[in-house]
């Protein structure tokens, strides 16, 4: 029987499950990844157990997370008797993470993307790498120039791996969905422990505008002396400048 760590009493389910039910492609997405027998992997939202399936004969050891009790129940029931899986009901973004060395390979709800992302890295520790199976828009966003990419890309690879059509998945979602990958870069851009003050610098950033965290002197001079193109007028800059000024930032203010 999996060693069952029962959390807390009945929750809610969480919304928009949209489970991918299909063998061939569970494994073309498992293809892409590179777990095998020496990971501990964490799989959120198992559901009812299609991709939990085929991990269990991949890695050496798997943690799964289910928040609906009839689907724990039933996952239970399916995998009895299998010491390679823990089965936990509960919900992920309270349980906690694992404290050795791990990985992530999940189709997490879609209406969670972003508090599941956040909570996989801005913990204490971020899994080694992680595929996440989340809306198109939302893979592009993360991958791509954006808040939310510029804010991962420091500590983190982003890119979309693949595409999914939303025909794969029942039921069927309003759009397609995509493998999104985040791998732990070994040798971070920024230390860890200034993770929270970037975030906050981009944010404010975004909403104010750089000028109002650095003066137009402090901008220019920065970007000239780090061999970066000036500040653009209406903001917009790469993601190496708002490095660039973000170091400035802390040298001047912290």
């Amino acid at each position: 029987m999996p060693k069952n760590n029962r959390r807390g009493g009945q929750a809610p389910m969480w919304a928009s499950q949209n489970f991918l039910t299909g063998r061939a492609e569970i494994l073309r997405l498992l293809d892409i990844s590179d777990i095998c027998k020496r990971d501990h992997v964490l799989e959120i939202g198992p559901g009812k157990g299609h991709i939990t399936r085929e991990l269990i004969g991949r890695c050496g050891r798997l943690t799964a997370v289910e928040l609906d009790h009839s689907l724990w129940a039933r996952l239970g029931e399916r995998f009895a008797g299998d010491g390679r899986l823990t089965l936990i009901e509960g919900d992920f973004l309270k349980t906690p993470l694992p404290k050795g060395p791990y990985k992530v390979f999940a189709n997490i709800p879609f209406s969670e993307t972003s508090n599941i992302i956040r909570r996989l890295t801005q913990c204490g520790n971020p899994p080694e790498a992680a595929w996440l199976i989340v809306e198109w828009g939302a893979a592009k966003r993360f991958a791509g120039d954006s808040l939310a990419g510029w804010t991962l890309r420091p500590y983190f690879k982003v890119r979309s791996a693949a595409r999914i059509g939303r025909g794969q998945f029942h039921p069927a979602p309003s759009v397609d969905a995509a493998l999104l990958e985040l791998r732990r870069r070994e040798a971070p851009h920024l230390p860890w422990e200034q993770q929270r003050e970037y975030r906050a610098f981009l944010e404010r950033a975004f909403r104010e505008g750089p000028r109002s965290l650095l003066t137009n002197r402090q901008i220019s001079t920065a970007l000239r002396l780090e061999g970066l193109p000036p500040a653009a007028r209406d903001g917009n800059m790469e993601y190496v400048q708002w490095l660039c000024l973000f170091r400035c930032w802390r040298k001047f203010y912290l």
